[in-house]
């Protein structure tokens, strides 16, 4: 989505003509998800670990840093603990690096992941569950939009700037995103991202679809 895209999709322009409901999910060229193969747990599991011993400690050391028991901490590292938010937050703390180190998902050119196949961590004082999206890389620039669509043409966006990477969360409806002559169908909490130094299109499928769209160039 180039800085004209968003201009143009927020400037409250005519609205495309609408489809009728059996218009509105073509069946995709296709549907590739390239999410990590690894369960959730495990991909906490590795990053743990791989912190670790980065950091030059041993697992006792890290428990005893973090306040919980050495058990817990090994379960952690194999991949069969259930580690809440406070608990992944005192780890962070233990090894002196962000949260986002220990759950962010292994990168991929394009990438589509739904939020039931990602590292989600539940609160243990409230009805709250944080899920990592994505973690900033050092000196890049994120700049945020909110797009509401509905269905019709597709919006088609022309290349961004060499090395522009795009990151869309969908928040209501259904949309499709082509790439890369790939074809990706979003639903609600669906998180995809995709080169934007490449042409790519996006179409509402549902009526009311709105997204949030982070366009990140360095």
């Amino acid at each position: 989505m180039s800085s004209r895209a968003s201009d143009d999709s927020l400037s409250g322009g005519e609205p495309p003509a609408q489809q009728s409901s059996a218009d509105r999910r073509p069946s995709p060229a296709a549907q590739p998800s390239p999410a990590s193969q690894s369960s959730p747990s495990q991909q906490i599991a590795t990053a743990l670990k791989r912190e670790r011993v980065r950091a030059g400690l041993s697992l006792s050391e890290v428990a005893r840093r973090a306040g919980i028991g050495k058990s817990t901490m090994s379960g952690l590292e194999t991949g069969t603990g259930n580690p809440s938010l406070e608990t992944m937050w005192a780890l962070a703390a233990a090894l002196d690096i962000p949260l986002a180190r220990l759950l962010d998902p292994p990168p991929h050119e394009v990438a589509l992941l739904h939020t039931r196949d990602m590292p989600s961590l539940p609160s243990t004082t409230a009805n709250y569950v944080a899920t990592l999206l994505s973690a900033s890389p050092t000196s890049a620039r994120r700049d945020i939009y909110f797009i509401q669509a509905e269905p019709g043409e597709p919006r088609e966006s022309q290349p961004h700037p060499q090395g522009t990477i795009e990151h869309v969360i969908l928040g209501r409806g259904a949309a499709r995103i082509e790439v890369l002559g790939q074809s990706y169908e979003l639903d609600v909490g669906d998180y995809l991202t995709h080169p934007g130094d490449q042409p790519h299109t996006f179409t509402a499928l549902e009526e009311g679809t709105n997204a949030v769209f982070v366009v990140e160039s360095s």
